[in-house]
């Protein structure tokens, strides 16, 4: 049988960029906060963060890389609504 897969919420991967920005949480100590077993984890989604890939932190496992689902495929509400949440996170951290 094959390994059974964590799926994570989208409000988790959001908190631990925000504990990351913040720069008061070290990987470990966000690993034990949310039960996030894989520092890996929290790297990849950092760089989808850096990378302005923050859609991906929404579609379900196996479906990160799949072609057309990315902002472009969101109508334009739901994307202002994705840069709005980027940017309060953005000011929280300010």
């Amino acid at each position: 049988m094959g390994e059974r897969k964590n799926v994570y919420s989208e409000e988790i991967k959001r908190k631990v960029i925000e504990m990351k920005l913040s720069k008061k949480y070290t990987n470990k100590q966000i690993m034990n906060e949310l039960g996030i077993r894989n520092v890996t984890q929290i790297k990849v989604w950092m760089k989808w963060y850096r990378d302005g890939e923050e859609h991906r932190l929404s579609q379900p496992i196996g479906k990160q890389y799949s072609f057309g689902k990315g902002p472009e495929g969101l109508s334009e509400i739901d994307q202002l609504k994705r840069q709005v949440n980027h940017l309060e996170i953005k000011n929280q951290i300010l």
